[in-house]
């Protein structure tokens, strides 16, 4: 029964946003949650979550308590510990920004809203090392009109499906300090963070690598524009292929960590059930 009121409640609060956000998207716009699909883009936390090959702790899952208790019921408890960044997970400006937002400060409008899906995988699948472009965005426009100012922009590369494999994911096998000048995965370049600044103001961006700046960046540009203007980034995503071009809409909710960099991330999309492939 809370279930059946719970829907009730997003159709109708979330319907009339879908509609005003896809009234400039394509043929696969969402106009009613109770018809669409949901997409998860997050991959599981456990002991395969890949981090930053510098990072000092990976995923922990400790059991504190399961079995049967004294009254005769049954119970489970875990802890769990976890760098903000890794898996799926969601940077947040000040994590490249003196004065940028914390994590907890992020306003959910820009978590959520319509979103565009630019895929690259075709190139990035030649040059591991690729980087996204103004020229593929522009591609893009051409092929499917202007991107709408304030929407979610997806970089599909290709390499979410080679996660959690370390190797075939970042390029290397190493861990620590040593990994770091061997990394090589495709990201979005300056210019390209740039021009989406300047001419179509995104509320967020996300990609299925480990970084929106690529593997082999020293002076992670991309974040440090991004970020800088308060525009959160999505990394380690999953099941983009997923996803239409146009009209899909996503709920980005991370953990709410007073003052974080950054933290894990569940990343939803809905779509029209003619176009998703999962529940």
């Amino acid at each position: 029964m809370r279930e059946y009121f719970l829907r009730i409640v997003l159709t109708v609060v979330i319907t009339p946003v879908l509609l005003s956000a896809c009234s400039t998207t394509s043929r696969y716009a969402v106009t009613d949650l109770g018809q669409a699909q949901w997409v998860d883009l997050s991959h599981s936390y456990d002991a395969s979550t890949l981090y930053w090959p510098n990072n000092v702790k990976g995923f922990e899952h400790v059991e504190e308590f399961k079995g049967t208790t004294p009254g005769n019921y049954f119970y489970s408890s875990y802890s769990i510990s976890t760098p903000e960044h890794g898996g799926t997970h969601l940077d947040a400006p000040i994590h490249f920004s003196e004065k940028g937002l914390t994590l907890d400060q992020i306003p959910l409008s820009s978590l959520t809203g319509n979103a565009i899906v630019v895929d690259v995988s075709a190139k990035a699948s030649r040059d591991r090392d690729y980087l996204i472009g103004v020229d593929d965005l522009i591609a893009w426009e051409q092929r499917n009109g202007q991107i709408p100012t304030r929407s979610i922009i997806l970089f599909k590369t290709g390499y979410g499906s080679k996660y959690p494999s370390r190797k075939e994911y970042f390029g290397t096998e190493k861990t620590g300090p040593e990994a770091i000048p061997d990394l090589h995965f495709p990201g979005i370049s300056a210019q390209a963070s740039t021009w989406l600044v300047d001419h179509r103001q995104p509320k967020a961006v996300g990609i299925d690598t480990a970084s929106i700046d690529y593997g082999q960046s020293t002076d992670f540009q991309t974040h440090r524009i991004l970020l800088g203007n308060n525009i959160p980034g999505f990394e380690n995503l999953a099941n983009l292929d997923v996803l239409p071009v146009t009209g899909a809409y996503v709920v980005a909710l991370p953990m709410k960590i007073a003052g974080g960099s950054g933290g894990p991330l569940r990343i939803v999309a809905a779509v029209p059930k003619a176009t998703g492939q999962r529940d």
